[in-house]
């Protein structure tokens, strides 16, 4: 006799492994992103699923916004997908990192796109923060 099963959700950040088994095990479990690239596809996959406890924990502190509306924009905004263009630093050894992306989606059926380069830093608690970004 066969088990039924649950479709497998893949994770919207685009790598093509189940939400659980990729950026979910940051948002949900809490473990720490271990490189800068990791926390920003974690963080495009909290926009796509509205979770605005994990983005403004993983902001920087120096420039977390004191609260987000992403509920303002429910039923706006669809994300269409991720690219990431490129990575500087960011990984195990370093405390600073960048990443560049474009991230495709709709807001309120018009296809926009949001291309940033982003910076990224590794607080003494060992875990990276989103900094600050440039928007193209």
């Amino acid at each position: 006799m066969g088990k039924s099963s649950k479709p497998i959700e893949r994770c919207p950040c685009g790598l093509g492994d189940s939400l659980s088994l990729c950026c979910g095990r940051y948002l949900d479990d809490g473990a720490p992103a271990p490189t800068a690239e990791a926390l920003m596809r974690s963080r495009y996959t909290a926009y796509t699923l509205g979770d605005e406890r994990y983005l403004l924990a993983t902001w920087h502190p120096d420039t977390r916004p004191a609260e987000l509306d992403l509920a303002g924009d429910a039923g706006k905004v669809k994300w269409l997908g991720l690219e990431v263009l490129r990575c500087e630093a960011g990984g195990l050894g370093d405390v600073h990192g960048v990443v560049g992306f474009v991230a495709r989606f709709k807001f309120s059926g018009r296809a926009e796109r949001l291309a940033e380069t982003s910076r990224f830093e590794k607080l003494d608690d060992g875990r990276w923060y989103y900094r600050d970004g440039d928007v193209a």
